[in-house]
């Protein structure tokens, strides 16, 4: 029964993946990924002992109670911290589960007449490893995220020296079963995991959580061979893969390999020219931004982390309502990285009810800045930085971005004229077809609205 089980959770997974897929089945993926983790729990409540029921029941309330109140409390703005954190408790239970199955291998029944089988010292070796990189990498990028952490650059030599560190710690338990040389492999991974998602910051951290939600898959899938579960196999490797091609999709939206964004980013420290026209700016307020908008044919709303931050999707809905009711044609721009996680802009989006059909992304609509009346950028400041094409001294140099600056108009709402994540300076602000409009941006949309 309970291999039934499993086998049917296995197929809502696999189901709750092909709807989250598509923003309009997202819902009904959803739904899928719930029932498929009630089997899985009723499937592993089948195979408890009698005794142990009461108090697996009891975590899985205490757990659930903790998660319930999560979601209902974190607000949209804190999102990628929370899936950040979601992922380090993943990595974590990988290691805690490694550390258990080492020390009573006979209650997994992966012994042998020499100990524990050499197969499952390396199950239990990668699936630490990963885990303990997943959790501290994951607890990183929470606090980068949160603005409680800066980037700080670690020279590639000491990755690559905690690399071969930890694949020789990794061999050697292998090899030999140590105690110390475990404990000695978790530590020299957890540090690994420090120090990989350390330096990593600006326009990479929505590939970064991708990666790490691609880690936890992995650590998961491990940990299932060494349990000799099926369906954390077949879970593991559904969140570990699908991860791994969402992160390369992004990285190929962004112009850049994998390999660079996890082991050299951080190493450019320029943070590109200056504007020769820095200080100079055209600030506008909202009455002439909503005459400009109203009269308009056109016009591309493009969303960033300033969106998020002050919670401005519900009037931005509005604001496109309004427009449209005067036979204004209102299309949205999403870059691959803007916000912090992936698809962080559709989320927001998609909570206003803004209609799937009128989102757009960059290779979809780039073309269309040209023939456009006004881009209407909310604080999307980095993905439309015209120095990813023009510096290569900076940061962000080669990054495909939204090019709103051959639009007609550009109206730029952002809190004040400082730098965006990346920390470059965007000329944009300076040029003779850009509006600034300071302050917050839901306040200054929900003032737009109304003079219109």
């Amino acid at each position: 029964m309970a291999d039934i089980l499993y086998l049917a959770a296995a197929i809502c997974f696999i189901f709750a993946l092909k709807g989250l897929s598509s923003a309009e089945s997202a819902r009904k993926g959803n739904l899928c990924g719930i029932l498929g983790t009630v089997l899985a729990f009723i499937a592993t409540y089948s195979l408890v002992d009698s005794l142990d029921i009461y108090s697996t029941i009891s975590m899985v309330i205490i757990g659930g109670v903790i998660g319930v109140f999560i979601a209902k409390t974190v607000s949209m703005m804190a999102l990628p911290q929370m899936i950040a954190g979601f992922h380090s408790l993943v990595g974590l239970a990988a290691v805690l589960i490694a550390f258990s199955v080492y020390l009573a291998p006979e209650s997994f029944g992966i012994t042998s007449a020499t100990g524990i089988r050499l197969s499952s010292l390396l199950e239990i070796g990668l699936g630490s490893t990963i885990g303990a990189v997943t959790f501290t990498g994951s607890v990183v990028a929470f606090l980068k995220l949160h603005g409680s952490y800066k980037s700080h650059n670690i020279h590639p030599a000491v990755n690559a020296f905690l690399a071969s560190s930890v694949v020789c710690l990794l061999i050697y338990f292998v090899l030999t079963e140590n105690e110390n040389a475990f404990i000695l492999l978790i530590f020299s991974s957890f540090i690994l995991g420090v120090t990989l998602t350390a330096p990593i910051g600006g326009a990479d951290m929505p590939v970064i959580v991708s990666m790490l939600n691609s880690y936890s898959g992995w650590a998961a899938s491990g940990i299932g061979f060494t349990l000799h579960n099926d369906l954390l196999i077949i879970t593991g490797a559904l969140v570990g893969s699908s991860g791994a091609i969402l992160s390369y999709i992004m990285c190929k939206g962004m112009n850049r390999s994998l390999k660079d964004v996890i082991l050299v980013s951080g190493q450019k420290v320029s943070e590109g020219v200056k504007s020769s026209e820095s200080g100079s700016f055209k600030q506008g307020a909202p009455e002439d931004a909503a005459f400009i908008l109203k009269n308009a044919d056109s016009v591309i709303v493009v969303p960033g982390y300033g969106m998020a931050i002050s919670q401005a999707q519900h009037a931005l809905k509005e604001m496109g309502d309004v427009l449209r009711k005067k036979g204004v044609n209102v299309k949205y721009a999403i870059h691959p990285v803007a916000g912090r996680m992936p698809g962080h802009m559709n989320v927001l989006l998609a909570e206003a009810n803004v209609p799937y059909e009128d989102v757009f992304e960059l290779d979809e609509i780039n073309g269309d800045f040209s023939s456009c009346d006004v881009a209407y950028v909310i604080g999307a400041n980095d993905v439309t930085n015209p120095a990813a094409k023009k510096d290569p001294y900076s940061s962000i140099y080669g990054m495909p971005i939204l090019e709103v600056e051959k639009a007609k108009v550009v109206l730029f709402l952002k809190r004040s004229m400082g730098t965006g994540y990346a920390g470059v300076d965007n000329e944009l602000f300076y040029a003779t077809n850009t509006l600034m409009l300071l302050g917050d941006a839901k306040k200054t949309t929900e003032l737009i609205v109304k003079a219109m």
